[in-house]
């Protein structure tokens, strides 16, 4: 389980890496799809009984979850679309012949030698031999050690991970970062948890790892010794984890220290080796998870060695089978696409190579598009939009009843203070030192892995480049980062659903402006407001005011915990986990609704829907979603968004300007008594 954020960020949802569409085709496009298509809503259900249904039934019934997917939304669709477009800037490098060491180079090779699956096959595990090598030669404890410095730097997982990361309280400054890691399944609680559920998939995890070892060529007996090994090493370390919800909250995590107190935590870890290894001088680390470090120090001593040489076959094995011969990659899709998510049937593989190149390249990729489609007016108007926004915020912020004076000059302040980034960034990153060379697919994945680790080591003890994105400009997504006290709007975001350069005010403020509400509200979510204008964790509130926050935040977790993830099932939200998302929803529509109000004069019918209708149609359309049960019951366990359909329901039910735009009384199904709405920004 990887868990490295190398910002503390807050994205809008799960990220695509796909491109945007020029200027031409969007305009082509918009007359052709209307920003509100009647075809999308169901006018048979009510939408003061149901506003999900009613605004996206028709195109949840128009489209169904693909075969190859475990979800389909607005999001997929837009993904589905500017893939495509990727697709031909991949395919014009790898078709031509491009001087060695060039960016189309690298992106041709890589994307052909994963194309290449008859040189795969051939190949076998060969590739790997290097790392079976190191696992087959370790004999003590401290070779155990020196091969989890090995695995760090290639992205395999291990028991605890590091990465390079601003200082919590001193943002201006990249400091080490220790992690608990460890384990394959995505959540502590898939092997803690005693229900019926969590046992059986803990028993077919427990049967895939074993396969796996077979493929390795372990006979059956040991294939399942092996698995049940792996298993008990995982159990023992979900069980010293933090969860999901404690690891939301900076104050839990965040425990500086040094390398004197480093081996005070785990003195059995040789920390001046590890740090030799992996190429760090560390002098600030924060130790995000001291507890869980003890217990890995506990199992460094009396965990036997052959355990750990099992336990590190399996993290390579896992950490590559994607990139390796068909048997590998079936079994690996059979446990994480078919049994956890529900998928029926693997993406194409050019769709799957061409994902990893773009993950292994993004920045590079990204160039290239934003070369070829970015529209500048898509930024001013943008640019525009947000300021919109931040004055409808300040506004709001001024006249909140329940907020005193003293903590309203200091949100002021950190609003006045948020930085904008839109559509790419002004310094691109270098690739020069990307070595990718024709001789396995698998090697230039790891290759690419351990640049991107010392890309990422490299900033330790240095300042923060304020300048750098965290997300490629071809992924339809935002952020907000705390420790840089920024919203971030990649240029591939900026088109339908969510942007219209030809659409009436109030789509625009629906959808990409409660996006733009959406994350500056997140630096006054739960978390977010622990956060100064600087970006350092510090408590700028007064106690009273914090209360009052606190209490009024709980409102909105107890709402999102009736709701039930499936409908047949009685798993419910955790509305806990997913607050941060749901009080930058609920602060998106109202800040986006309010600057909507502010700057436009739209007061005509469109389609026979009045302005208000429209925005919050627009609203509900950007979370159009399918999704299939698996998924949604995983999603329930490792995602802090909710799903689709609640983030429609949830917020607007503690919206007036809803009830006076659709009419909701009481009685209805959106109807909240005004005592049990939520009331926060």
């Amino acid at each position: 389980m990887r868990n490295k954020l190398v910002v503390l960020s807050c994205a809008l949802c799960a990220g695509l890496f796909f491109s945007l569409t020029s200027c031409s085709e969007k305009s082509k496009k918009e007359s052709a799809e209307p920003a509100i298509n009647l075809a999308d809503l169901d006018t048979t259900v009510s939408p003061t009984q149901n506003f999900n249904e009613y605004a996206n039934g028709g195109w949840k019934k128009s489209h169904p979850i693909p075969a190859e997917k475990s979800r389909y939304g607005s999001f997929d669709q837009l993904g589905d679309k500017t893939e495509e477009q990727v697709r031909t800037v991949v395919q014009d490098a790898a078709n031509k012949t491009n001087e060695p060491g060039t960016v189309a180079y690298k992106i041709g090779t890589m994307y052909n030698l994963g194309m290449d699956t008859a040189k795969i096959e051939k190949q076998g595990l060969t590739p790997l031999k290097p790392y079976f090598d190191e696992i087959a030669a370790i004999k003590t404890p401290a070779d155990v050690q020196k091969t989890l410095a090995t695995f760090e730097t290639y992205g395999f997982t291990t028991p605890f991970g590091f990465y390079a990361a601003p200082d919590a309280k001193n943002s201006d400054l990249v400091i080490s970062q220790i992690y608990q890691s460890g384990l394959t399944l995505p959540d502590r609680s898939y092997y803690t948890d005693d229900n019926d559920h969590a046992k059986k998939l803990r028993a077919e995890y427990v049967d895939h790892v074993a396969k796996m070892f077979g493929l390795m060529g372990d006979d059956e007996a040991t294939a399942k010794k092996n698995a049940e090994t792996v298993m008990s090493m995982e159990t023992r370390m979900a069980k010293a984890a933090m969860t999901r919800l404690e690891q939301r909250d900076p104050d839990k995590t965040y425990n500086k220290t040094n390398l004197k107190g480093l081996v005070k935590i785990a003195p059995d870890i040789d920390w001046a080796d590890y740090f030799k290894r992996i190429g760090v001088q560390p002098e600030d680390i924060n130790v995000e998870q001291p507890a869980f470090m003890k217990e890995v120090d506990a199992m460094i001593k009396d965990v036997p060695v052959s355990d750990w040489k099992t336990y590190f076959r399996w993290s390579l094995i896992d950490g590559t089978a994607p990139y390796l011969s068909d048997a590998f990659v079936k079994q690996n899709f059979d446990f994480f696409g078919k049994t956890m998510s529900g998928v029926e049937v693997m993406r194409p593989r050019w769709k799957r190579v061409q994902r990893t190149v773009s993950g292994s390249m993004s920045m590079a990729i990204g160039q290239l598009y934003v070369q070829k489609y970015f529209p500048p007016e898509a930024k001013k108007r943008m640019l525009s939009l947000v300021e919109n926004l931040r004055k409808a915020l300040g506004n709001r912020i001024k006249n909140l009843a329940w907020m005193g004076d003293k903590t309203k000059e200091k949100a002021e302040e950190k609003l006045a203070a948020i930085g904008v980034k839109v559509g790419y960034p002004d310094k691109w990153r270098d690739y020069s030192g990307l070595q990718i060379k024709d001789d396995s697919y698998v090697q230039n994945v790891l290759r690419a892995r351990k640049f991107g680790f010392e890309y990422n080591r490299d900033k330790v003890n240095k300042p923060v480049d304020k300048t750098e994105w965290h997300m490629p400009p071809q992924m339809v997504n935002a952020y907000y980062s705390p420790s840089m006290n920024e919203i971030v709007f990649p240029a591939a975001i900026l088109q339908p659903p969510f942007f219209f350069m030809n659409g009436d005010d109030a789509v625009n403020y629906g959808a990409i402006g409660v996006v733009i509400g959406h994350e500056m509200t997140h630096g006054f979510d739960d978390q977010g407001r622990k956060f100064d204008k600087n970006g350092n964790l510090n408590d700028w509130w007064t106690d009273d005011d914090a209360k009052r926050f606190n209490k009024r935040a709980d409102v909105l977790v107890h709402q999102f915990d009736q709701f039930l993830v499936v409908d047949t099932d009685t798993v419910h939200a955790n509305g806990r986990l997913c607050l941060g998302e749901n009080i930058a929803d609920l602060g998106g529509l109202n800040i986006a609704h309010d600057a909507f109000k502010m700057g436009s004069k739209e007061t005509g019918k469109i389609d026979g829907f009045t302005p208000d209708q429209r925005f919050y149609l627009a609203y509900a359309h950007v979370w159009a979603q399918n999704i299939r049960d698996k998924e949604a019951l995983r999603r329930s366990k490792e995602d802090v968004h909710s799903l689709g359909r609640y983030r429609v329901i949830g917020p607007l039910r503690n919206l007036p300007a809803f009830y006076a735009a659709f009419n909701v009384k009481p009685g209805d199904k959106m109807y909240l008594p005004e005592d049990k709405r939520a009331v926060i920004w």
